[in-house]
């Protein structure tokens, strides 16, 4: 029940993340580091902020009884580590992006695959506890 917790805790505070970004990419689109934007490039940029958006919402949408969710929790899972892949060969062609960039490369590739595998466990967990004591194979 504690772990459970924990991990519902750190999950709803992770998805904060692409929540809030998501939606300042949305209202701001590129234009908020100033000077001349393509309309096209700016369209493109809320689209996919949009989509990050709609990833941090989903997440929390996993929340609520984590246990039970794990096809939409691996899927959404599956979709940030393919972004992160992108994200990825994106810095092996074209070099070093920002520190920000590197951070969020971390959390596609490494944390959110945690955060899976804890998922997966507590699941785990939660179905040995409906299992009575005296049905188990020891």
């Amino acid at each position: 029940m504690r772990e459970r917790q924990a991990l519902q805790r750190v999950v709803a505070a992770v998805a904060l993340v692409p929540v809030v970004s998501g939606l300042y990419g949305v209202l701001f689109g590129l234009s908020s580091g100033g000077g001349l934007v393509d309309v096209s490039a700016d369209s493109h940029y809320r689209y996919l902020s949009g989509l990050h958006m709609g990833i941090g919402i989903l997440f929390w949408i996993c929340v609520p009884g984590i246990e039970a969710k794990a096809g939409l929790f691996r899927f959404l899972t599956l979709v940030v580590a393919l972004g992160g892949l992108a994200r990825l060969l994106g810095l092996a062609l074209t070099g070093l992006p920002s520190l920000t960039m590197m951070a969020a490369l971390a959390v596609e590739l490494v944390v959110t695959p945690l955060l899976c595998l804890w998922q997966a466990r507590v699941a785990g967990s939660s179905a040995d506890a409906l299992v009575p004591a005296a049905s188990r194979v020891p």
